[in-house]
């Protein structure tokens, strides 16, 4: 059994945000033969599932990485089988300090995404996360547990992004990791968590080794992922320094299948 673990956005996804016919093909055939795909993303999972379900992947042996990490959801049982969550403790600090810096900064319930405004950055981010929105000027008065993330969020100023993330720096240290997954986007998470250990997680579980595991993404939050792996992969589309964790660098980008070519030449050379 081979699991592939992939990024969504700049990944497996084309510039239209959707699964292309060439992608999906390799995907039936990769599943069909018993393999195991896990869908690995910053995204919560009620957006990695929307995704899942518009591409039509309806197969089992399907796994969500969601939250950067902090939640594994096995889609074949309906249920989490791990999951990290913050201290609310942790919502409040990070969002007194997100606006000392003048940042925008949001999180979740496991049924919505929590923001103190809508501002232009939670319409931003609402244009490919479907989720129902919820306003609370203060975020915890909204949760009912500790989320499994926040997102801060700069549209035109990333100094002020990377100000408010060597800000926290010290305070950060053993509780929380805080990583881009682009440029605008600072994710905010368990320290122990990430997609790197979550991979990890995913092999112990099925008893897979992690020789036989294959990651791919284009983003700095793909990194531990990629190391973890196997054979750790970075779209043609990523900057250098996810292409320098990777084994590989695929030929094509995310819009022409890059990927499923990918994983097609590598499977086609393996016996």
């Amino acid at each position: 059994m081979k699991l592939l673990f992939t990024d969504l956005d700049g990944t497996l996804l084309n510039n239209d945000s959707e699964v292309s016919a060439g992608t999906k093909d390799f995907l039936e055939r990769f599943l069909a033969a018993g393999n195991r795909l896990i869908l690995s993303s910053g995204r919560p999972r009620d957006s990695i599932l929307e995704v899942k379900n518009n591409a039509g992947l309806t197969q089992p042996g399907i796994l969500l990485i969601c939250d950067n990490g902090t939640q594994v959801y096995d889609c074949d049982s309906g249920r989490t089988i791990l999951e990290k969550r913050l201290p609310l403790s942790y919502v409040s600090y990070l969002q007194t300090e997100a606006l000392r810096y003048g940042i925008h900064i949001h999180t979740y319930r496991d049924d919505a995404v929590v923001s103190p405004a809508e501002d232009a950055e939670i319409r931003f981010y609402r244009r490919r996360i479907h989720l129902p929105l919820i306003v609370s000027p203060t975020l915890t008065q909204a949760l009912h547990e500790g989320p499994y993330k926040m997102l801060a969020i700069s549209l035109d100023n990333p100094d002020r992004l990377e100000a408010f993330r060597l800000g926290i720096a010290d305070w950060a240290a053993g509780r929380i990791q805080s990583i881009y997954s682009n440029s605008m986007y600072l994710e905010l998470f368990d320290h122990s968590a990430g997609k790197g250990s979550a991979l990890r997680f995913v092999c112990d579980y099925f008893r897979v080794p992690v020789s036989d595991a294959y990651a791919a993404g284009d983003a700095d939050n793909d990194i531990s992922m990629i190391e973890a792996a196997g054979c750790g992969i970075a779209m043609a589309n990523a900057p250098d320094r996810v292409k320098e964790a990777a084994d590989i660098v695929t030929r094509l980008d995310n819009d022409k299948d890059g990927l499923a070519i990918c994983m097609t030449e590598l499977l086609g050379s393996l016996s």
